[in-house]
């Protein structure tokens, strides 16, 4: 069984939302081996800097594996390039992405894929999504893999989940990504930049 990563974003030495990663670390956890023991991921993780923005990478199987702290740069994407993949399956954050490595691959002079599944938009090669149709942000109820940024957007209302077909984008002007590293509005494209 390959391993299981969680990402954590910590800026100026704050660690950014431990409880949605500590959270999903323990489900996967429990799902794989039923006897685990539940953990506190802030307790492992010591920030090597107090300035800018690192990424800290927890590996793990049953028990934490690697623990990595490296500056983050967040990539630059202005455009994405519908993908189509209905046998695509990955709800569990892990190491293994040689299936979204092949789509990806797919993108053409785009900068990264948007995830089709069985008509429905998931989401980006690096991200949850939310489209927005002028009053309200959606995010797609069946995404690839439920983020922990799109937890928290969830719980604070900022989003909200439904059923999003592809055949209907023209209804949205904007898609914005996001993740445990990109957030909240950093990363905005007009809906005419899905080409």
């Amino acid at each position: 069984m390959c391993p299981f990563v969680e990402t954590i974003r910590i800026e100026e030495g704050k660690i950014y939302n431990i409880d949605y990663h500590t959270e999903r670390f323990n489900r996967t956890r429990s799902f794989f081996w039923k006897e685990s023991s539940l953990m506190e991921l802030s307790e492992f993780i010591s920030p090597h800097r107090q300035t800018g923005i690192q990424k800290c990478r927890i590996v793990y199987r049953k028990e934490i594996e690697e623990i990595t702290y490296t500056p983050y740069q967040m990539r630059e994407v202005t455009s994405l390039h519908p993908v189509p993949c209905d046998a695509i399956e990955y709800s569990f954050k892990s190491t293994q992405r040689e299936e979204l490595n092949r789509l990806f691959a797919q993108r053409g002079t785009a900068d990264d894929i948007l995830i089709i599944k069985e008509g429905y938009i998931t989401d980006t090669s690096i991200g949850n999504v939310a489209l927005y149709d002028g009053n309200t942000w959606f995010t797609p109820a069946t995404p690839l893999l439920r983020g922990t940024k799109r937890a928290e957007l969830l719980d604070k209302q900022l989003i909200v989940e439904k059923d999003i077909p592809f055949s209907q984008l023209a209804e949205y002007s904007q898609i914005m990504l996001f993740n445990a590293m990109i957030d909240w509005g950093k990363l905005i494209l007009p809906i005419e930049r899905i080409v």
